[in-house]
């Protein structure tokens, strides 16, 4: 029996000469499913024979869904209203009063869990990364403080790519070869699946075991990443004693899966309020206020649950000043102050952002169809995630030998690990403060460091040189999110464009403190690339601990978002579109085949 081809046409309507709509080929064709209801205008579907050229092709390589028209068949949609027919009715009036309750308490207790084991586990994320980075740098820097009297700084070099290869390799091949859903922060499957799209394995237990150790080797690794935490929520544990036997239905997974995204951002951010925010912008408007409640409980729970074992970590049980994994500082408004003259240059900052946030997705869009048409095989993945790892590494070292930037090492340095390199004695390399440490340090010394720690080659050539890393870096086949590095290139830039600025006046006191414009930065070029606005408001606000910058912030995010949006869609959109997820968007429409041939219309107002 000749095999057959589907073809799908995309628009209901036809067109003035009568001639049916454009026809686009769904790719990864699998069995339909029996569950869609027919909603909408319905359009029919062409069935053709597949030439024996056709067929020849099948063992290659599908094409890359380039095109924003194109669906996968993989994909399935999520039951999430409940269907009120005769049975569904009946078991509601079988259960009384006392159950319902008990059914809603259940609800507030695994919320509460979610939110617990989040925090366990961001913990665990944040202890192993501080130690096991903390080990390769001293090992290191030792290595380079040795050599740089006798000579050899190649063998410096060398140990310094190694060791990052090592970590990389065993964070990809866990994901590559294991658990491929693993990849890249999450963020896009999660999105997809608050929308109603089931996205096969992204939420179950192997999936989160592998995020989390490859999430620890990428970070260690040295890649342009962050350690961006982990999604919690698991759908694979089949054995529950019967205790949640009523929450295995799609609508009460998806609430879990919410709890656990907002658990997630907060304990990365310290940001409960950010996180309950981000779970509302990405899940569509399947919501109540009883919902939204949960979810804010549970990310409470996850921040105190991170906050009070980090605490015990750092010697100071009881002490919950410091928040979230990636802990900004706290900006002072008596010294980092600004005034109304200022807002137009924060909105110019917000539209560089957005210039370089489509730039940056512009490029990790064509680099990803390269990805798909040529690095596709598991032992490919690893190879290039260990060429970058190398490379990251190399370029560092590079950038810090070449660096003259020397900077006076005082008693109250904040430079975990420095460097002095070919500087004198009592200096250290101001270049191996921003390349020679974790990301999220790099990002609080651009944020609190003292005028003058820098100069502007420094951050120019690091802000150039950083950017291309980390665009090659996001979407490897390795477990890590694009916040940090985001916030990373845009506070260098941003701290640049304060230097710059104090510069051109004739005292510079106005323009005292660069870090306030390497926070505008930082919110800028994230929000470029990743086109959030009242979420990622809250979230900065909250990551620094000031509500003064709340304006300025949402100013620049918003400016970021239009300038980025005329030019190309966030990064994250991005994804979902190159991996043919049928998303929908407010607004807009999609379509889904149906188990008899045609295709129904969804919309969304």
């Amino acid at each position: 029996m000749a095999n057959i081809t589907k073809k799908v046409s995309w628009s209901s309507r036809a067109d003035e000469s009568g001639a049916a709509g454009e026809e686009t080929a769904l790719l990864n064709g699998s069995e339909l499913s029996r569950h869609l209801a027919k909603i909408g205008r319905l359009s029919t579907v062409d069935l053709e024979e597949m030439t024996s050229e056709e067929e020849s092709q099948r063992g290659k390589p599908k094409e890359i869904p380039h095109n924003e028209k194109l669906l996968s068949l993989k994909y399935e949609s999520l039951d999430y209203d409940n269907i009120e027919n005769q049975l569904f009715l009946e078991e509601e009036r079988r259960m009384s009063y006392m159950s319902f309750r008990c059914l809603e308490i259940s609800r507030w207790v695994v919320c509460g869990l979610i939110g617990f084991l989040t925090g366990l586990i961001a913990c665990f994320i944040d202890i192993v990364v501080e130690e096991l980075a903390g080990i390769k740098y001293q090992v290191v820097k030792e290595n380079i403080d040795k050599f740089t009297e006798v000579g050899g700084l190649s063998i410096s070099l060398i140990l310094w790519a190694v060791l990052n290869s090592v970590f990389v390799m065993l964070g990809s091949i866990i994901v590559a070869f294991f658990e491929p859903i693993a990849a890249g922060s999450g963020i896009p499957q999660i999105k997809c699946y608050l929308n109603g799209v089931k996205i096969p394995r992204v939420v179950r237990l192997k999936t989160l075991l592998v995020k989390v150790c490859g999430v620890i080797c990428s970070v260690v690794g040295g890649l342009a990443v962050g350690k961006e935490s982990p999604k919690a929520g698991s759908t694979s544990l089949k054995k529950d004693f019967k205790m949640f036997e009523y929450f295995r239905r799609d609508t009460e997974k998806r609430d879990f899966v919410s709890a656990g995204a907002a658990a997630g951002v907060s304990a990365a951010f310290g940001a409960p309020v950010g996180g309950v925010l981000f779970s509302l912008e990405e899940g569509a408007s399947f919501w109540n206020q009883m919902l939204t409640w949960r979810i804010f409980f549970a990310s409470m729970i996850s921040t105190f649950t991170l906050n009070f074992f980090l605490s015990i970590y750092n010697n100071n049980p009881g002490d919950l000043s410091n928040p979230g994994l990636i802990n900004f500082g706290r900006f002072e408004s008596e010294s980092v102050a600004y005034n109304l003259y200022e807002i137009p240059l924060f909105i110019a900052m917000g539209a560089i952002g957005g210039l370089l946030g489509a730039l940056f997705n512009i490029l990790n869009y064509w680099l990803t169809i390269f990805r798909i048409r040529y690095v596709h095989r598991p032992c490919l993945q690893v190879m290039e995630a260990m060429l970058v790892a190398a490379v990251t590494a190399t370029v560092s070292f590079t950038m810090i030998y070449f660096s003259n930037d020397c900077k006076p090492l005082g008693s109250e340095h904040s430079e975990e690990y420095p460097l002095q390199l070919f500087c004198a004695d009592g200096e250290y390399n101001s270049m191996a403060t921003a390349f020679f440490n974790t990301p999220e340090r790099s990002v609080r010394s651009l944020f609190h460091n003292q005028p003058r720690t820098y100069n502007p080659l420094t951050l120019g050539l690091f802000t150039l040189t950083y950017f291309f890393l980390a665009c090659w870096t996001y979407g490897l086949a390795v477990s890590a999110g694009v916040f940090i590095p985001s916030l990373l290139i845009g506070a260098a830039w941003g701290r640049l464009c304060g230097i710059l600025l104090a510069s051109i006046t004739s005292t510079g006191s106005i323009w005292a403190d660069p870090g306030k414009y390497a926070l505008i930065g930082a919110a800028a070029q994230l929000g470029g690339i990743v086109r959030m606005t009242l979420s990622l408001t809250v979230i900065m606000v909250e990551a620094t601990g000031n509500v003064t910058y709340g304006l300025p912030i949402m100013l620049v995010l918003m400016t970021a978002k239009i300038v980025g949006d005329y030019f190309v869609e966030g990064l994250y959109d991005i994804h979902i579109k190159l991996q043919s997820v049928p998303f929908l968007h407010w607004g807009g429409s999609w379509h889904l085949p149906l188990v008899d041939g045609q295709v129904s219309t969804f919309l969304m107002f």
